[in-house]
């Protein structure tokens, strides 16, 4: 049928845009994406998130996380066979030992970036630069998790390998690039008060770690910060979690009235100890770089939404409204709550973060609202970290 979408300059303002290229329907998915690069985040995957090392889908059972969430060993879940985690699937490198979903994807990571990142027999030692690296990025960026220095490592890895390597440096420039006060703008936003000084070490440690002839650019101070800023502009937080997978199966099943009845409670109850235990990290996490998606502009009434639900890093755009053929389609970068808020905390975030101030339809036709921020929005607001704002619009899975 050819793309419902594509890619259209818009104007060196906005830069590009996601445009119909027929009339889709509300509830269509637009397109599925695989990312060019995707790399789950470092404390996640410390805190025992366990995901396949290439395409993020969980490698936990939905009971084994439902344990391991609830911190409860004894948990059982029924209806097991709804669970689509295949285990006899996983595979490992058999030299750094790191998991994967199948063999298709240790594969894939060998063949695109892995070569260059396989850690061998140093995979528990501190002293090897990439465990420097990482150990250095985990210090300077805690949960919650936005952004990873490994992601910059497996595009550097992954031009490294590569035959054409200028092919896969073009691939990267197309992502959205920044002037270097914009750039500067989101580094600190991402590393803090201490951004210069954490920045040079993580260059240095970088450098250390890959520096590549053919990439001298991208290791030398104003190249790893637009590298650094690129990641921070354009990825995009993906969540996959086998609990969620097993719920959506079980919400499917034709079941009794009082026996549905029964499992919807059980599931409800679940997901309130899980709180309690686990607060809001339910989900693998990481992010990843999406050609198309990354097109895609921001409004505060999106008439479309990605999703990830294959448990793994493919991203599905879905259609929340009917879209004309021609018209624009937008994302999102806001969460739920967020987006409820008056068009001046939405503006705040928005300029912090992303670096650019909303006109969708919404925030005209709020323009002369009063530029106040409500006193509930302040009290609400006033125990939220930069942090919690900048998620990348992290999907609930």
């Amino acid at each position: 049928a050819g793309a419902a979408a594509e890619a259209r300059f818009i104007s060196s303002a906005k830069g590009k845009g996601l445009f119909a290229t027929r009339s889709i329907r509300k509830g269509d998915t637009i397109f599925v994406e695989r990312p060019v690069v995707a790399s789950q985040f470092l404390w996640n995957a410390l805190y025992n998130y366990r995901a396949c090392d290439h395409c993020l889908r969980a490698l936990e059972t939905a009971e084994e996380n439902a344990r391991r969430l609830l911190a409860r060993g004894s948990q059982v879940l029924p209806h097991p066979e709804q669970c689509s985690i295949r285990k006899d699937l996983h595979q490992q490198c058999p030299q750094c030992q790191v998991t994967y979903c199948s063999a298709e994807c240790r594969q894939s990571a060998w063949e695109q970036y892995h070569q260059v990142l396989c850690l061998g027999p140093s995979r528990e030692d501190p002293t090897h630069p990439l465990n420097k690296l990482q150990e250095a990025w985990r210090n300077m960026h805690y949960p919650p998790e936005t952004s990873s220095i490994m992601l910059m490592a497996r595009m550097v890895a992954t031009v490294k390998q590569a035959k054409d390597k200028d092919w896969w440096i073009k691939v990267f420039s197309q992502f959205c690039n920044k002037t270097a006060n914009e750039e500067e703008e989101i580094v600190h936003k991402l590393l803090g008060d201490k951004f210069k000084g954490q920045l040079e070490l993580l260059r240095l440690l970088f450098t250390e770690a890959l520096y590549d002839e053919h990439l001298s650019r991208w290791f030398t101070p104003e190249g790893f910060q637009s590298l650094f800023a690129l990641v921070g502009t354009n990825g995009q937080g993906i969540g996959t979690s086998s609990l969620s997978q097993w719920v959506h199966a079980c919400d499917a099943l034709d079941l009794p009235m009082a026996q549905r009845e029964q499992l919807d409670a059980f599931i409800d109850q679940l997901y309130k100890d899980i709180e309690k235990e686990s607060g809001e990290f339910l989900n693998c996490e990481g992010s990843g770089l999406y050609v198309l998606q990354s097109c895609c502009n921001h409004s505060c009434i999106p008439n479309a939404e990605t999703s990830f639900p294959d448990n793994n890093f493919l991203l599905h755009l879905t259609a929340l409204e009917d879209i004309e053929a021609g018209e624009e389609i937008c994302i999102s970068y806001l969460d739920c709550c967020q987006r409820d808020r008056s068009r001046h905390s939405r503006h705040k975030i928005l300029r912090e973060n992303y670096l650019f101030t909303c006109s969708c339809p919404k925030c005209l036709a709020q323009a002369d609202d009063a530029d106040v921020t409500s006193d509930e929005e302040e009290e609400e607001g006033e125990g939220e970290t930069d942090d919690a704002e900048l998620e990348d619009e992290m999907t609930d899975v």
